[in-house]
């Protein structure tokens, strides 16, 4: 998937940016710009499907989701260097999503969520393989939410100087990196206390 990702991505860029992309943005047309939000529609379609198909229950399906999407993410940049040398370093600057409106963010941004979905759903995976309940309170759900749409919102942080032809100034990383700090310590304090509580020995949905 990350390959098609990548690959109608250099044929866009060949398009529209046959110097190399940058900013300012270039003028897509509506209907080319719909048919790419469709198609980055599919693609989560995609990934929710292989995930609902692979896993057992819906914290299964819901870790495999994060999982998948994460690696998909990586893998998307490494073929897109590996197909034209971009990006040039891990601060440059992407179109990371379409839906509802762009997001825009250096790369490091998005590697940095990436990695830590993968991470963080193979740890869990790897708890309940070994018959511990993943059972987080309503409160660790409400923090994590929304430390991630405060991640989400430093994406969009930008989009105004984009959509009115301008190049981004620059990237919120003070709210980014709060927001992803704060939701990484919210999730290992609540893996300490699953942990410290012994690990009840019975598998439950999400709560």
């Amino acid at each position: 998937m990350a390959y098609i990702e990548s690959a109608v991505v250099v044929y866009l860029r060949n398009l529209y940016y046959p110097e190399g992309f940058r900013f300012p943005l270039a003028f897509i047309p509506a209907e080319i710009y719909a048919i790419e939000l469709g198609r980055e529609l599919g693609t989560l379609v995609m990934i929710f499907t292989a995930s609902w198909i692979s896993g057992r229950d819906r914290w299964e399906r819901f870790l495999h989701f994060c999982f998948l999407f994460g690696i998909w993410d990586l893998f998307y940049y490494f073929w897109l260097k590996l197909f034209l040398g971009w990006p040039e370093s891990l601060l440059t600057w992407d179109v990371l999503f379409l839906i509802p409106i762009p997001w825009l963010a250096p790369i490091l941004a998005p590697v940095l969520v990436s990695v830590a979905l993968v991470g963080g759903s193979v740890y869990l995976l790897r708890l309940r393989r070994h018959g511990v309940a993943i059972r987080f309170s309503r409160a660790t759900w409400t923090a994590v939410i929304a430390a991630g749409l405060l991640v989400i919102g430093s994406f969009l942080w930008n989009f105004p100087a984009a959509a009115g032809g301008r190049v981004p100034a620059r990237f919120p990383w003070l709210l980014f990196g709060s927001a992803f700090a704060a939701g990484g310590v919210v999730f290992l304090v609540s893996v300490k206390r699953l942990l410290r509580g012994g690990g009840e020995r019975r598998k439950n949905g999400m709560d």
